[in-house]
């Protein structure tokens, strides 16, 4: 459906166009097919919520202030030319032309929009999974015989894709890195072999802060794309203003925020984001994972307050972990002083959102940790033990057993990972004094049993 434009710049649903363009006149834009995945937002460093309120809103069809649902699998034409005209590729999306939602869907290049602006990319499309949007990215950027870079310390999920699957179905191998120790990633690096360096802009569930600008400066001196997972801290971090070449998201988690929808996104450069939406050579065009436009639709209303929602998920966690740390446990939190990226966090981080909304609890043993877990869930409801993070309740799970499963013991040494690491995701429901007084009085009753079993 194309659009027409109010005197305030705003973006309204109209008719059709016809191919031969002559119906619309001056009432419709026509961009290039940058400009329609793009943002249009100058390139400058600005704060992600200022970038989303700058991204054009989309009303719906007949003026409501939530844009339309375009639900459609398939879509008409005028004239029985055009659809020749499309599939040859002189006809897109980016005049208004659409063949078939797998392709491009107009409610999901709305979120797509979003998603750039968010992460001060040109451009972005969103997908089914985090999961799908990683592979997807990967499997544009390598080739059978390529080669990746990868941070030791990754979502148990990717961890398993690079060391078992790609290598086993695509012959693309992976090199694990140390991602601080910066000469052990330009060592590992294979010229006219490596194509990207992979990492976490926090890992999981480690938290350690990757150097996102030094890392990206040794990538390129190498000829090497920059992929980072930001999962874990939209607004907090911008990988690409930093130097990342494209960022990658479980949209599944803070930016969702109601753990109801799986979902994904790949941001960054227009010809990458158009490369791999390519009828012939598109890895997200032809594996397919393709979202829904009401998942689209959904996730497009909660984007405005994510900002919001971070705020006070990163200054939960910084509560909880300043607290925690009075009370004797070992706190991992980038927030606190004596964690080593801390300095480099605020070095990088965009102001006023904190330092994120994860924190570790480390209680060495699995026992412990599960202990702990059990009088928090079951006896004084601070929060729930399940998987997953960016939840308005507290999520917990001791990682080595669950999340980081698909590690070794070998493997979960190197990345830091503790039999007994609590993960915990901060939610923000009921008030902050509320929710302490509970982990007070689970962590009292642990000590008690503790006490009781000595």
């Amino acid at each position: 459906m194309a659009e027409t434009k109010n005197q305030q710049g705003f973006v309204f649903a109209g008719k059709k166009r016809s191919s031969t363009g002559q119906d619309g006149g001056d009432d419709f834009i026509v961009a290039s097919k940058k400009s329609m995945l793009s943002t249009g937002l100058p390139s400058i460093w600005e704060d992600p919520a200022a970038s989303l309120a700058s991204a054009r809103h989309e009303f719906g069809e007949h003026g409501g202030v939530n844009m339309s649902i375009e639900a459609s699998a398939t879509f008409t034409v005028m004239e029985p030319e055009t659809m020749r005209r499309m599939f040859s590729g002189e006809l897109g999306p980016d005049r208004d032309f659409f063949i078939y939602s797998r392709h491009f869907n107009p409610t999901v290049l709305n979120l797509g929009r979003q998603m750039a602006a968010l992460e001060g990319t040109e451009a972005a499309y969103c997908t089914a999974s985090g999961m799908s949007a990683i592979s997807s990215v990967l499997l544009q950027l390598c080739s059978s015989g390529g080669h990746v870079v990868a941070s030791r310390t990754l979502y148990g999920g990717t961890h398993a894709l690079l060391t078992h699957f790609l290598s086993r179905a695509c012959n693309i191998t992976t090199t694990f890195v140390d991602i601080n120790d910066h000469e052990m990633v330009k060592n590992a690096v294979v010229e006219g072999k490596t194509k990207v360096l992979y990492f976490e802009s926090m890992s999981n569930p480690t938290l350690t802060v990757a150097n996102i600008p030094d890392l990206s400066r040794i990538a390129h001196d190498k000829g090497v794309k920059v992929v980072v997972d930001n999962t874990f801290a939209p607004m907090v971090l911008s990988p690409a203003r930093l130097g990342a070449d494209v960022v990658v998201h479980s949209i599944s988690k803070f930016i969702s925020g109601g753990a109801d929808i799986i979902a994904g996104a790949v941001c960054g450069p227009a010809n990458l984001v158009n490369s791999m939406m390519d009828l012939q050579h598109g890895a997200l065009m032809l594996l397919g994972p393709t979202m829904n436009a009401k998942v689209a639709f959904e996730l497009s209303e909660r984007i405005p307050h994510l900002a919001l929602r971070m705020k006070e998920h990163c200054h939960r966690a910084m509560v909880y972990a300043t607290k925690m740390k009075k009370l004797g446990l070992k706190v991992i939190y980038p927030g606190l002083e004596d964690h080593p990226q801390h300095e480099l966090l605020k070095s990088m981080a965009n102001k006023e959102y904190g330092f994120g909304g994860l924190l570790c609890i480390d209680m060495e043993t699995e026992e412990k940790a599960n202990r702990l877990m059990n009088h928090l869930q079951n006896c004084t409801q601070f929060g729930f033990m399940a998987v997953s993070l960016g939840y308005y309740e507290t999520l917990m799970s001791c990682s080595g057993s669950s999340t980081s499963s698909e590690l070794n013991d070998e493997e979960q040494a190197l990345a830091g990972i503790s039999p007994g690491l609590v993960r915990m995701s901060v939610g923000f429901v009921g008030t902050l004094a509320q929710k302490w007084s509970q982990f007070e009085k689970a962590f009292s009753r642990l000590q008690d049993s503790e006490l009781y079993k000595n």
